[in-house]
């Protein structure tokens, strides 16, 4: 059987770069994985940005090892490149920082084992990423793990799968399961498929396809409905090794001019982006912080995740599939094309798809994301066919696609290799005019319409104690990003013919090489701040728009001191009808339209105001001064965009 054991405790770091040959005389720091060495330095927008080499050691017993006959030792994401070595014995490099590796130590393995792994984000030519908004973070980030098995089992080293290749789909009302498993050794391959109740609906030898009549279909965040596929090896009635996926069985599809279809139906798709970085502790993250993100973007009322920009842990993933979230996967091909990475491009594709091909949330294969931000000319564009091919040939059942640039024409020719284009635009903050988002989506589908196009990025600044008494484009004011919101979710309602949107970001993220908005190291486009301790009013708006959960929310609550003699009061909700209190008296008191109301009362000395619907209720209190607090004002920095 195939016994894993994590080992991420008691690891020892040395912040330095030295040869292999030196370590010994090195002094190393303890420390617990997850980890990364730039929690501070990549999110401050300083000069002090690590992107080195650096060492990390652990000792290990025999006795420390799970049962088994053969060792492999399993990475779930070293950030960017890594060297390993165990016992003295270089098992491999590898390049790619967010997919999952393995090396086999069997022959290596010693009562007392040593293993050292050089972490690796150093600037280079030939590895992705290396330019965008966001910090790479160093280090051994996700957990390590040794895993025991047989010498007949599934094969570990495919491509950093667990040894099957797995397809759930529906044809003609009727589940089709397909398998493709890797054995190493001998040994018979059979399979159990049980329903989310634990009842085996199939057991025996995996016909190709296995065929579930009466099916219960995923159906997204309605009835996210999830089987598991047992595959076993076996010698007569031992079992040799096991493997577990969760897999929903269903159907979908695009359409030009109606969007996306799940199971035949339309299922209109609003969601938003995310990041996995977290204040001190970057791509760290453990599972408390994996849920904490999943229960926020379920309480926004979002269907719909994409997965920038990168591959994302597989625990987050396994969220995704479970609470029903139709998910944009990608790897960091981005923003600049390097010819001499192409190969990496190529391989952390396949390490993608491979790994996560049996997920029933995931619908599109992320190509590249705003690759012509820098110049590539026709090698690009050659690549990017070349990757078209690599996706539809390892999975010719879900869509490629590419988010585009804002300033790319609609008649780029990168918009017509893959099957699906979105694009990142940011009319109304970059640039004027928000209406000229809707413009730029009409007129590539008058353009194009038989192409599927979809809204992959939008957003504007939202900083945290920023307040202006009329918000405009630039100030980085909470109310102002409300207001792009507001007018966006308008263009998004008038066009159907979007398959998906995807808000830019879901939570505040590191930028260190930005400085924009008064907090250098940061991009404050989030709906919720970095910490995850507040929501901004953005946030509300949208779960007004998209969420079932009743509520009611005051705007602007921390602009508690206002200069003005009038002053707006906003409530977002998706109640029909409230009522608005302005220090005890009704100033407002009916319906609701478009999850907004708005009104404008009189400034007094101290003011106290309170919104109700049936037994819901928000209030917040401001007082009158006579000069706009400073701490309202951004600091003068010098502005520094992460693109120069």
């Amino acid at each position: 059987m195939r016994n894993i054991r994590n080992i991420n405790q008691n690891w020892m770091f040395l912040k330095e770069d030295v040869s292999y040959d030196l370590l010994t005389d090195k002094n190393f720091i303890e420390i617990d994985l997850p980890h990364t060495w730039n929690g501070i330095d990549g999110q401050d927008g300083g000069n002090d940005y690590i992107r080195d080499k650096f060492w990390y050691k652990k000792s290990l017993t025999r006795t420390e090892l799970p049962e088994g006959q053969k060792y492999f030792i399993e990475f779930k994401g070293v950030n960017s490149s890594s060297d390993v070595y165990f016992n003295g014995n270089h098992l491999g490099h590898h390049d790619g920082g967010y997919s999952t590796f393995r090396y086999e130590v069997t022959h290596y393995v010693d009562e007392q084992n040593e293993i050292y792994v050089l972490a690796d984000n150093a600037v280079n030519d030939r590895v992705y990423p290396q330019k965008a908004d966001f910090t790479f973070y160093g280090g051994i980030y996700r957990n390590v793990s040794i895993i025991g098995v047989q010498d007949s089992h599934f094969d570990l080293l495919h491509y950093g799968s667990k040894g099957a290749k797995v397809n759930a789909h529906v044809i003609d009302q009727k589940g089709h399961l397909e398998l493709e498993t890797y054995v190493i050794g001998k040994g018979k391959v059979s399979v159990e498929v049980k329903d989310q109740e634990g009842k085996s609906v199939y057991n025996g030898e995996p016909t190709n396809p296995i065929i579930l009549d009466n099916v219960h279909l995923w159906q997204g965040k309605e009835d996210p409905y999830l089987y598991t596929v047992d595959i076993k090896l076996k010698e007569g009635t031992k079992v040799l090794d096991s493997i577990e996926y969760q897999v929903g069985f269903r159907s979908f599809h695009f359409d030009s001019n109606d969007g996306f279809f799940l199971n035949g139906k339309k299922y209109p798709l609003r969601g938003v982006c995310r990041h996995q970085d977290r204040p001190k502790i970057g791509n760290a993250l453990t599972v408390k912080d994996h849920n904490e993100d999943i229960e926020l973007i379920k309480e926004v009322g979002a269907n719909t995740i994409r997965l920038a920009h990168y591959q994302h842990d597989d625990y987050f993933y396994d969220l995704c599939d479970k609470e029903g979230f139709i998910v944009w996967a990608e790897i960091p091909y981005i923003s600049k094309h390097m010819n001499h990475a192409n190969d990496n491009a190529k391989q952390q594709m396949r390490e993608l798809i491979i790994q996560q091909y049996h997920r029933p949330s995931i619908v599109t294969w992320g190509i590249s994301n705003e690759i012509t931000i820098s110049y590539a000319g026709k090698d690009c564009l050659a690549f990017h066919k070349k990757m078209n091919d690599l996706v539809h040939d390892l999975d010719s059942s879900r869509k490629t696609i590419i988010a585009n640039y804002m300033p790319a024409r609609i008649n780029n020719k990168l918009n017509r290799v893959p099957d699906i284009v979105s694009y990142n635009l940011y009319f109304g903050w970059y640039l004027p005019f928000t209406s000229l988002a809707g413009w730029k989506l009409d007129r590539y589908h008058k353009k194009y319409p038989n192409e599927i196009l979809g809204l992959s990025e939008y957003g504007a600044e939202g900083v945290d104690k920023v307040f202006n008494r009329f918000p405009r484009r630039g100030d980085n004011t909470e109310a102002y990003q409300a207001i792009y919101h507001e007018r966006m979710l308008d263009i998004i309602k008038a066009r159907d013919y979007i398959w998906g949107t995807h808000v830019w970001n879901m939570f505040d993220f590191a930028a260190d090489a930005r400085n924009q908005g008064g907090e250098p190291g940061m991009n404050h486009k989030g709906l919720i701040t970095f910490n995850r301790k507040r929501k901004k009013d953005a946030f509300f708006l949208y779960k007004a728009n998209w969420a079932k959960e009743p509520f009611v929310h005051l705007c602007d609550k921390g602009y508690e001191k206002r200069k003005e003699k009038k002053t707006k009061i906003k409530v977002y909700t998706n109640q029909s009808d409230i009522e608005i209190y302005h220090n005890s008296d009704l100033v407002y008191s009916g319906a609701v339209h478009n999850h907004k109301v708005e009104v404008i009362v009189v400034v007094n000395k101290a003011n106290h105001v309170v919104v109700k619907s049936n037994n819901l209720q928000d209030e917040f209190q401001f007082i009158k001064v006579n000069k706009k607090p400073k701490e309202y004002k951004i600091k003068k920095t010098k502005n520094v965009s992460w693109e120069k």
